[in-house]
């Protein structure tokens, strides 16, 4: 079986970080090789990946129509060119047997044997899981090196076949070890990472861009159940850490966690106690009796107003007191939580707006 495998060589270059003129990259079905001892660059993964559909569109490939094409990468910091070659130097893709393909072929039969039990692999029909699995890429991240950084863009999701990754967030830690996911909100079309993931040891990975995730298993009821698990489990455990770091301090600041989040975290878990806050105009507190809103004062402003004013603050320190006077647990809801917050947040951008 002939293993599909283009070459490129670069030949251009304008303020890459990584790769200079004259190097070589690798792709093939299943993976895509860097200069040796060179990083790679997730950005030229999502670009390879989407220049691999565009060659296996036609089967066998045919790259006759690619032979004087010049790529590039879509660049970060800088920007390479790059033209297939073969190793008599004319621009063509390379189709090969022997060692080197059958090596490749292995080191994939490895990685079926490391995920083939995973929850995810599990809701693939069996026929297709090879198949499936030609689309993402590998990538082997060294120990210590950072895969996903937190506030930054990242489009691609992550299975891992080997090692292990620690998710870092807010403070709290996950293991992600063989078999399961990150980077999965790229999958809802996030650009922007929630958490920083790195590799505790040396870690091989498949990649995939979030969006060919998506068109690969829009019409597959058991992935698209599976992401939404995921993303609820996730969703939870997250909300749950945060729960309890707040019984465990109960203090912090407000340009960590704006007051809207505040409320909700509260309201969500049902508190039952006072909010104080040292704001701009002096100190603002807001009672809650299991998650409701029971009373509010802020300067010279009381209950909805209060709440208002307490939303548009950005800077300041909190403090969460557990328990209420006997009064307080008698006392009547301010109004609905939900449209309390609504027309608190809605005021608060149209504030924005006017003084723009």
């Amino acid at each position: 079986m002939k293993l599909f495998t283009a070459v490129f060589s670069i030949h251009e270059e304008k303020n890459c970080p990584l790769y200079k003129v004259g190097e070589r990259l690798q792709l093939s079905e299943k993976t895509l090789a860097c200069p040796e001892n060179k990083e790679v660059c997730l950005i030229l993964v999502r670009d390879m990946t989407e220049l691999l559909f565009r060659f296996l569109q036609k089967q066998p490939v045919d790259t006759r129509e690619y032979r004087d094409k010049v790529f590039n990468c879509s660049g970060c910091k800088g920007l390479i060119k790059f033209s297939l070659v073969n190793h008599e130097g004319r621009q063509d893709v390379i189709e090969e047997e022997g060692p080197g393909a059958n090596l490749l072929e292995s080191e994939t039969e490895n990685i079926c044997r490391n995920v083939i039990d995973s929850p995810f692999i599990r809701t693939l029909p069996s026929e297709h899981i090879d198949s499936i699995l030609a689309q993402f890429r590998e990538i082997i991240v060294k120990q210590g090196t950072v895969l996903i950084n937190k506030g930054e863009t990242n489009l691609n999701l992550y299975m891992v076949c080997s090692g292990e990754l620690l998710v870092e967030e807010g403070g709290r830690q996950t293991v992600i070890a063989a078999g399961e996911l990150c980077g999965e909100m790229s999958y809802l079309g996030a650009d922007l990472a929630v958490a920083t993931v790195r590799a505790i040891k040396e870690t091989k990975v498949l990649a995939i861009a979030g969006d060919v995730f998506g068109r690969l298993f829009d019409n597959n009821p058991a992935v698209q159940s599976f992401m939404a698990q995921l993303l609820a489990a996730r969703l939870r455990r997250t909300n749950a850490d945060r729960a309890r770091d707040l019984e465990s301090c109960m203090v912090g600041r407000i340009d960590e966690i704006v007051p809207a989040e505040l409320f909700q975290i509260f309201h969500m878990h049902q508190k039952t106690g006072v909010l104080s806050m040292d704001l701009s105009q002096g100190i603002g507190k807001v009672s809650f009796r299991e998650g409701c809103l029971i009373n509010a004062r802020y300067g010279e402003w009381q209950n909805e107003e209060a709440i208002f004013k307490i939303l548009a603050e950005k800077k300041g320190h909190y403090r969460f007191t557990t328990g209420l006077l006997p009064q307080d647990m008698r006392a009547a809801e301010i109004g609905d939580f939900m449209s309390l917050l609504m027309e608190g947040v809605k005021r608060v951008d149209e504030e924005h707006e006017r003084s723009n």
